[in-house]
């Protein structure tokens, strides 16, 4: 007997899940990460096409269009996720498959593609497959945006096994390696630091920065190497230009 959990529980995504069922509180709890994003990894053009495949409730799409971006549009398959969006008066997302939605787009179509906490879903062939679909669908110097669990955080079983839905976990090196290896010419990993807009974040910002000073400790003590490329927040931050 085979059952379709995917759909039982994206059915129910936002009244089963803590994580997303505090939309507004989480909506101004990202704004500023989000709008740092934007503004580091998004094209100078502000009429670049901006896809967001599993956009949940629109956060990003927000962030886009408030630093002026106007060509941007977003899918999710929860129904729950694209009627949060309507209430929150977030407009541009609507309910989608991320396959059909990838094989029905043109061709080098693509200014961005953004998978944020999604990828890691689905199976490594179902990975792969993704892959080149969004590499087939990506203009030449178009930029693929992942957000995916960290294998090396400080508290990597923590994300990697906070959604039933998840399939695994990726590192800097590990997803660098796939994405370099099917096409894509450069990809970068960030680490998910505190952004500082206020006394409260400067203090996370802070506090973060020592803890990863110890952590460096740790990992040189252990293997020799100073850490400095070592990315230990829960989730990292994947670019990767084609």
């Amino acid at each position: 007997m085979t059952t379709d959990f995917r759909a039982r529980l994206l059915e129910r995504y936002v009244s089963t899940h803590a994580s997303v069922s505090a939309a507004a509180e989480g909506l101004e709890r990202r704004r500023a990460y989000l709008a740092k994003l934007v503004r580091d990894h998004f094209p100078p053009q502000r009429d670049a096409t901006v896809l967001d495949l599993g956009c949940g409730h629109g956060t990003l799409l927000r962030a886009a269009r408030a630093a002026g971006y106007t060509n941007v549009a977003g899918i999710d398959a929860s129904p729950e996720q694209v009627a949060m969006a309507e209430k929150l008066g977030i407009p541009g997302v609507r309910r989608g498959d991320l396959r059909a939605t990838l094989d029905a787009l043109p061709e080098a179509s693509q200014d961005v593609v953004v998978l944020f906490d999604l990828f890691h879903y689905f199976s490594r062939e179902e990975q792969v497959a993704i892959i080149d679909a969004v590499h087939r669908a990506l203009k030449p110097g178009g930029r693929w945006i992942l957000h995916v669990p960290n294998g090396e955080a400080l508290f990597a079983a923590r994300i990697r096994y906070w959604d039933y839905l998840a399939a695994g976990a990726f590192t800097r090196a590990s997803i660098s390696q796939i994405l370099l290896a099917s096409g894509f010419r450069r990809v970068a990993c960030y680490e998910d630091t505190p952004v500082a807009h206020g006394l409260k974040s400067a203090v996370r910002w802070l506090l973060w920065k020592a803890i990863r000073g110890v952590a460096r400790l740790v990992l040189a003590a252990e293997t020799g190497e100073t850490g400095a490329d070592a990315i230990f927040s829960q989730c990292l931050l994947a670019v990767a230009d084609r």
